[in-house]
Parts: C-alpha cells; structure tokens; sequence
C-alpha cells in the first residue's frame, strides 16, 4: 500500500474572534469594580432626589438654592465623615449628637465664664471632645462590651450634663451671647463665615466638608491606617493575628468622632453666638443614615468616605426640596425613612448584580 501524505492547511489566525472574548471580559470586568463601589447605591439616589425636586420644584434650580443645599449637606456631612469611618471599623457611636453640643457648651461658658478670649474656650472644647472619645474607645476595648451600649451610657450621661451644666453657670437652658468677646470675630471667620463665590454667598462649612473628605478618602484608601480601619472592621481577630493595632485604631477612630463634634460644635456656636443645651439629641441617628445610605455597612469592613458625603448631600436635597415644593416639612423624617430603606435595598442590589457579573 502506498502511504498518502497531507499537507496541513494552514487557516489564518482568528485574531478577530479572539480579541472580541476579552473586550468582554474587559467590559465586564469594568462593570464589576463599579458596581462594587460602596458609594454607586448612594449616586443612583443622589441622581433620582436632584432630578426629581428639580421637576417639581423650579426654584431648586438656582444657585442660592444649590447654596443652601450644600450648607444642609456639610453640618450633617462633617460628622457623618468620622462616623462612617467608625462604621467601617466596625462600631457605632450613639453620643456624636450630644457630643457636637457639649463641644458648643464648653467653648462658649469657659469663655464667658473666665471673661477669657474666645479661642481658649475653643481649645478646651477640643480637648473635651477628644477625651470623650477617648473614653467611649477605652472603655470598648477594655470592657468589651458593644459600642452600642457604651455610647449609650455616654449619650445618656452628655444629656444630663448639658442641661445641669447650664443650668449651674448661667440659670437657664442656653448659653449668653458671646457675639462681643475678645476673639470672636477671628473664631467665627474660621467656623461661620460666608464666602463669595461667582455672586453666590457659600457657608465656609462647605468648603471644609470637601477639603474634609478629599483627606478622609486618601487616608482610607492610600495609608496603613486605612487598611487597619478595614480590617478591625472585617476580621478583628485576624488583623489582630498579624499585627494590627485593633485597640489602638479603634480608639483612634472613636477621638475622630470628637474631633468632628468639635468642629461642628464651634461652627454652631459661632453661627449663632449661643446653644441650647438640649439641642443635638437625635442627630446622631442622621449621621448613621448618611453612612448607610452612602454605602456603609452595618457590619463594618465595607465602605467608603465618599458614599457618606453623597448621602449627606442627599439629605440636604430633601431638607430643602420639600421646602421650595411647598410641601409640608412635617413629612420630612417620613423621606428619611424611605430613603434609608430604599438605599439599604438598592445597594444590596447594586452588589448582587456585581457578584453576578
């Protein structure tokens, strides 16, 4: 028999076939990492609350009223920053409502009290509010009992405080007029001023809420502390296992939220020279729905500083939506709740369809 040779043909390679499976997977791959984002739930909001109150309310559109908007936004959002990095690390802290007036409180009596300049009464008020959120942070670590229950006994304890306090040195519920003390203008130029920008007066509180969460957002994301804030967050006990400072960095992020109900202290103080001493109460539940909403897990180890500051947004939208579209403020706290359960629901499917993906 005679053998029979071939010749192989020679096809071409399928260079077109070839590149369109990895296009997709590229494609996809990009459509994953952004639905992953914590803050995507937050801007599908943020977009539907800003095209909705535009429609119904025309007067929303202006720039005053974006102003305004922004203002709401940043006395809610500079503490919701430290908060949502708190919730990252896996803790709540029911005292940031009282913590903000018990920072006014103590710059405004020490001050008028001692007939002293005005930015000594800030320096104390910085050093009280550090050193409660040191306390709820020690006492978390060495106890080890639930953030929720120790904030609450710290809650609880600010109240009462806030209100004795005041009565004993002034013998009424709020503070005295401070708008003529040695300092004042200066204090007020850093925490209250307003600021022209294109004819449009902006609340310097603004300005430092986006310089506020540029830093937050690096820290979190390019620093070592950063990492830690994640991993007490997630895997206490693994990151503890392989060397991260779990007490420390927890009682670090609890001296954040003092540091914000500090600053936010003073700019309420100095935007209306005097506090009531009963005033912050509930507040801290706003500042968990902006990190909620922003993306934040209850859980902790999820999350990020930018989801936050668009759920403050959010929450400034509204505030002043309902307002320009003559509705009734009482229905506020009810869009509250829609929002929050909405935005708990819209972000566990914005990463169902992530993990699908």
């Amino acid at each position: 028999m005679s053998a029979q040779t071939t010749t192989p043909s020679s096809a071409p390679p399928p260079s077109q076939p070839a590149s369109l499976p990895e296009k997709r997977t590229a494609q996809r791959s990009l459509t994953r990492r952004f639905l992953a984002r914590p803050e995507v739930g937050a801007l599908i909001g943020a977009i539907a609350v800003y095209t909705f109150f535009w429609v119904m309310a025309p007067s929303f559109r202006s720039a005053d009223s974006l102003s305004t908007m922004l203002y709401q936004a940043s006395t809610l959002g500079l503490m919701a920053l430290p908060v949502s990095l708190l919730m990252i690390g896996g803790e709540f802290d029911l005292s940031a409502g009282v913590a903000v007036t018990t920072s006014s409180l103590t710059a405004s009596m020490f001050a008028y009290q001692l007939t002293m300049n005005v930015w000594m009464g800030v320096i104390v008020a910085l050093v009280v509010a550090l050193t409660v959120g040191f306390i709820n942070g020690y006492l978390l670590v060495k106890t080890g009992l639930p953030s929720f229950l120790v904030t609450l006994g710290s809650f609880l304890m600010l109240q009462g405080l806030n209100l004795a306090i005041t009565k004993i040195f002034t013998g009424n519920v709020a503070t005295n007029d401070i708008s003529d003390m040695e300092g004042f203008n200066s204090a007020k130029a850093v925490f209250a001023s307003d600021i022209n920008i294109a004819g449009v007066q902006v609340k310097i509180t603004v300005l430092w809420w986006l310089l506020f969460v540029a830093i937050g957002t690096w820290v979190l994301l390019r620093t070592k502390f950063g990492n830690w804030i994640f991993a007490v967050g997630g895997q206490k006990e693994s990151a503890r296992a392989v060397g991260v400072p779990v007490a420390h960095t927890k009682i670090a992020l609890f001296m954040l939220v003092g540091l914000g109900a500090w600053f936010v202290g003073m700019h309420q103080l100095f935007a209306f020279n005097a506090v009531q001493s009963g005033a912050g109460v509930g507040n801290e539940l706003l500042y968990i729905v902006a990190a909620v909403i922003g993306g934040c897990l209850l859980t902790g180890g999820f999350g990020s500083v930018i989801g936050p500051a668009i759920g403050a947004f959010i929450f400034g939208m509204v505030t002043q939506g309902i307002v320009f579209a003559g509705w009734n403020p009482d229905w506020f706290k009810f869009f509250l709740g829609v929002m929050l359960l909405g935005a708990m629901l819209l972000n566990t499917w914005v990463q169902r369809q992530a993990s699908r993906r």
